[in-house]
């Protein structure tokens, strides 16, 4: 019930936050990362190892709410878009189902909610709320109930805060780390793993057969008739529940079929939200009805002028760089509209024409950056990209890149070989165990794939033969049959 009369909306404020609240100083980013960890431990991905829908959920949301959080703590910041997040919330001693969802049969339950903020102690104490869980600590961390000038907020510590042991025995919190460890300690070897749940799998499989051939043909069908040049999906959602989607889809092709030929040679990828993604794929939102698919359809002609433009606006940031090449890697970024996106190159172009970087023209070319609205300073990846940020000075923004130039050509260099081993050894494992399917989580790296590849290679598993292989970061047996392995499977002694 929303809170539109005067008293009401007094009253839904006191639920929210407590007494204390309007005397209370402001949070720095070490204290709200303290106050937020009874709702850390109760959404941790970790817990969540036998239900990847749920855990994936869990890991894209608290990467959102960790930028809203840093966004809030930047000097100067005028006011944030509201930011809906959806987490799973495990069973633990300080959380209630008291007007929420109850806890679901697995002990976890589904809490949904808004953000709009403006402070660290005010989003602290809406998620806690938001997630039925006690306050009464935070009040411990204002020790000054006296009224104080806001001070500005430090950024949030990259690192995690260790607290000492003692901090869990007087506060009666659960110690994360030892839940982890137990966690740990319950793991099993790859092969013990297969020899109790490859029967299962194998039944899982077998089962889901005549739907992944429904999917395949319904697939199939779908991308001949609008000329699509895939679909795809963000989620693991299983068989049944994509199969369901595509027949959703079909359905309004039947209804409108001249408007979703619009979408001819693009990427249909079914998703949270609605709208065009950074890359140009359509996102059609899952929880959208065939009103919201039909106007985003309708709309696509103004997509594709504005895509147009956003990638003349990539062309001249190359041209302001020496030719470095403005990509956006759907892996490692957050999930951007292309109205999102356009902003953000466009706040980074203005600032290039402002302050003019003397680059020589195509010095830089053949190396890639990203850009982003969450760091502070520049960074070399791994994989051989810049991480750039939008506001980072220019000054230090020339001198950066200059000065790692050679290091990037380096790594870029090592992705490319390292994708040709991976690839090699996909394609033998594949072999070797007679695996319908082999892939991997996008958060897999080629590294950690190729690690598991070559010891898997020296392994004698019967139970793989024919099934579909996910390596990930956990065990677990799909519904479809799928086998999940984390990438660093133990076989004998665990690896610490």
């Amino acid at each position: 019930m929303f809170c539109h009369l005067r008293p009401m909306r007094r009253l839904c404020l006191e639920k929210i936050f407590p007494h204390w609240f309007p005397y209370s100083r402001a949070l720095s980013g070490a204290e709200a990362v303290n106050a937020l960890r009874p709702f850390y431990f109760a959404v941790h991905p970790d817990f969540f190892g036998q239900h990847p829908i749920e855990r994936e959920v869990n890991e894209n949301s608290l990467k959102r709410l960790s930028v809203y959080l840093e966004n809030l703590q930047k000097p100067g910041f005028k006011s944030l878009k509201p930011t809906q997040l959806t987490f799973y919330v495990r069973e633990t001693d300080q959380s209630s189902s008291d007007g929420q969802e109850p806890f679901s049969t697995s002990g976890f339950r589904a809490v949904k909610f808004t953000l709009h903020t403006r402070d660290l102690l005010s989003t602290v104490l809406y998620i806690l709320n938001s997630c039925s869980l006690s306050v009464e600590h935070i009040q411990s961390l204002n020790t000054n109930v006296h009224t104080q000038p806001l001070k500005e907020a430090k950024r949030m510590p990259d690192r995690p805060i260790k607290w000492d042991k003692s901090y869990y025995s007087f506060t009666g919190f659960k110690d994360p780390d030892e839940d982890l460890e137990q966690v740990s300690r319950m793991e099993t070897t790859l092969t013990s793993w297969l020899d109790n749940n490859g029967k299962s799998a194998v039944k899982k499989l077998k089962n889901s057969l005549p739907l992944r051939k429904e999917l395949d043909r319904l697939k199939h069908e779908l991308s001949h008739q609008l000329q699509l040049s895939d679909i795809r999906w963000q989620r693991s959602w299983g068989i049944a529940h994509r199969c369901s989607q595509l027949h959703s889809l079909g359905r309004l092709a039947q209804q409108n079929l001249e408007t979703l030929k619009k979408a001819k040679g693009c990427t249909i990828i079914f998703t949270d939200r609605s709208g065009m993604s950074a890359v140009g794929h359509v996102m059609l939102g899952t929880m959208d009805v065939h009103h919201h698919w039909t106007k985003l359809f309708e709309r696509l002609p103004s997509y594709f002028d504005l895509q147009r433009r956003l990638m003349l606006l990539e062309d001249q940031i190359s041209y302001l760089l020496g030719g470095i090449q403005v990509v956006y890697i759907e892996e490692l970024q957050p999930v951007l509209t292309l109205e999102e996106y356009y902003s953000l190159l466009d706040v980074f172009y203005n600032r290039l024409l402002k302050n003019r970087i003397p680059f020589h023209p195509r010095s830089l070319r053949g190396l890639q950056m990203i850009l982003n609205s969450d760091r502070y300073a520049p960074s070399l990846h791994e994989l051989g990209h810049f991480n750039i940020p939008a506001l980072c000075d220019p000054a230090n923004l020339q001198w950066f890149i200059l000065t790692k130039a050679q290091q990037a050509r380096e790594n870029m260099k090592r992705k490319e070989e390292l994708k040709v081993i991976e690839n090699e050894l996909i394609e033998a494992s594949t072999k070797k165990f007679s695996l319908e399917k082999l892939y991997k989580e996008p958060s897999i790296s080629s590294m950690q794939m190729v690690d598991c590849c070559k010891r898997l290679l020296e392994q004698s598993l019967p139970y793989l033969h024919g099934m579909h292989l996910c390596v990930s970061h956990f065990y677990s047996v799909m519904q479809d049959g799928d086998l999940c392995i984390p990438w660093n499977w133990k076989n004998g002694e665990a690896i610490k």
